[in-house]
């Protein structure tokens, strides 16, 4: 395992990543540091960053040091991205920042830095066609792709600190809003590419602006999971929060809940900007990416494939990525998977579950002993609860919600209706049934797999009358597998209605 940081020096804040690499393919973030820095303020009258910008950045950097060499960092990618890029002082800033921090930082071509957006987006969700929205502090970028490939990008110098002091004087914070919506607006006009999208491509908002439009939506709607990353943001809602927002000055837009205090002078100028792009398109939603620039440095890093080809199983990596940094027990995991499928494809006939609850049933047999090393008497509950907080890459809520409560099901009389009841607005009226029906099969396949040693092959059932009879293919003595699978007939009984038999 090896240490690696991540630098992002933007027009509005600077952040700090630390990631550790594990078997050379999977990385996990262990600790971050975010700075409000502001390097673009006031570049727009002369083009260069002023002094005090300059001695704030140098602050933090010395601070982002600090932590690095505590943390014994192997190799650290410092990155600056628009303001430093168009800066005029730019050669004398970088020196600056060498000499006093001892970073060299690598200033990002407009191409490059979106490039590294698209790896963070494309290998972290599910969402093959999309259109991404980055709105920095002096740019807005979009980026169109089509899985494989960037098909176009655009990088507009507008960004929410120059637009913030747009239309300023002796205007009302709406009208301010007002101007700001069609200004953009006759901007977006102008990108022809955004006129001819077709239904299928969705809107990606990847940034600070958009993750706080996430954290505030969420708080209003006492939205149960504390996760970000590929949370969905209907047209309804958004028109809701900006009509909230567009109104209040700085000082009342600061007590927002879920609004960082810091945003809180460009935040209405962030959702101006999403507002003319819906308004130009037809997006039905926005899918908030909590992965942008700074995993694409980190899928590049631990996946160099990713620079050619993005990652075709990004739940199935995301997965393995736990598995090996908490050191589970994967061929057990994956033995145990197997069985379950196999039994899920036998009992179709009886569960009669769509295809798309095998993803639910994959996650919770991959991750079903993450919670062994918190306590072994109460693992399923804590493996439950590693699963709802995993912000797992490639995955919906919803089937990250029932993947937990299928393993906390390893008894049926352990899901608590109330506890289920407060994932209502997640979880669809249907799931509870598939819930039960999936915990009794992951139950058995744990229990065929008793002794780790992987001696049930395969089962094969026949459904006769009001029994289900499981013939296993083994390797040896499965007394103890067979023994300890029967213990489940009960629960097997209430979830399919016929008795459990296993040869």
């Amino acid at each position: 395992m090896n240490n690696i940081a991540i630098i992002d020096l933007g027009s509005n804040s600077a952040r700090l990543v630390l990631a550790h690499v594990v078997s050379d393919s999977y990385f996990v973030v262990y600790d971050e540091l975010t700075e409000t820095v502001r390097l673009a303020q006031d570049m727009d009258r002369e083009g260069y960053l002023k002094q005090p910008r300059i001695q704030q950045a140098v602050k933090t950097l010395k601070m982002f040091r600090k932590l690095c060499d505590a943390n014994k960092v192997d190799r650290i990618y410092a990155f600056a991205t628009n303001a430093v890029r168009k800066a005029k002082n730019q050669r004398s800033f970088l020196e600056e920042v060498n000499a006093m921090c001892g970073f060299r930082i690598t200033v990002l071509t407009e191409e490059q830095e979106a490039t590294q957006i698209y790896y963070g987006v494309i290998n972290s969700l599910e969402v093959p066609k999309g259109v991404i929205m980055d709105i920095s502090g002096s740019s807005l970028q979009l980026i169109q792709y089509n899985r494989r490939v960037i098909l176009n990008r655009v990088n507009l110098p507008i960004g929410t600190m120059n637009l913030s002091s747009l239309y300023s004087e002796n205007t009302t914070p709406l009208q301010q809003a007002q101007l700001i919506e069609a200004y953009i607006r006759d901007q977006f006009d102008q990108i022809e590419w955004l006129k001819n999208l077709d239904p299928e491509y969705k809107l990606v908002g990847v940034g600070g602006s958009f993750r706080n439009l996430a954290s505030i939506v969420q708080r209003i709607e006492k939205y149960p999971l504390s996760m970000i990353h590929n949370f969905r943001v209907d047209r309804p809602t958004f028109t809701k929060v900006y009509d909230m927002v567009k109104v209040l000055d700085v000082e009342k837009r600061s007590k927002i809940k879920g609004l960082s205090a810091q945003r809180a002078d460009i935040f209405c100028a962030a959702l101006s900007c999403i507002k003319s792009l819906l308004d130009c398109t037809e997006f039905e939603d926005i899918v908030i990416s909590g992965a942008g620039i700074r995993e694409g440095y980190m899928f590049n890093h631990a996946v160099p494939t990713t620079i050619e080809k993005p990652i075709s199983d990004i739940l199935g990596y995301s997965i393995y990525m736990r598995l090996h940094y908490d050191n589970l027990n994967i061929s057990h995991a994956e033995h145990v998977c197997n069985l379950a499928i196999q039994l899920y494809k036998q009992l179709r006939v009886l569960h009669k579950l769509p295809r798309q609850y095998m993803r639910v049933l994959r996650i919770a047999a991959l991750l079903h002993e993450s919670g062994m090393r918190t306590n072994f008497y109460s693992r399923h509950k804590h493996s439950a609860y590693f699963i709802m907080n995993s912000n797992l890459y490639g995955v919906s809520h919803r089937d990250l919600v029932l993947a937990a409560f299928v393993v906390r099901g390893h008894e049926l009389e352990d899901i608590s209706i109330a506890e289920w009841n407060k994932y209502a607005d997640i979880v669809q009226e249907e799931d509870l049934v598939a819930v039960m029906r999936l915990a009794v099969i992951l139950r058995i396949a744990d229990s065929l797999d008793r002794s780790m040693s992987g001696s049930v092959k395969a089962i094969n059932c026949d459904v006769l009358g009001d029994s289900v009879i499981m013939k296993t293919e083994v390797e040896g003595d499965c007394s103890l597998e067979i023994k300890d699978a029967l213990g489940a007939g009960a629960d097997f009984a209430k979830a399919y209605k016929k008795n459990l038999e296993i040869l």
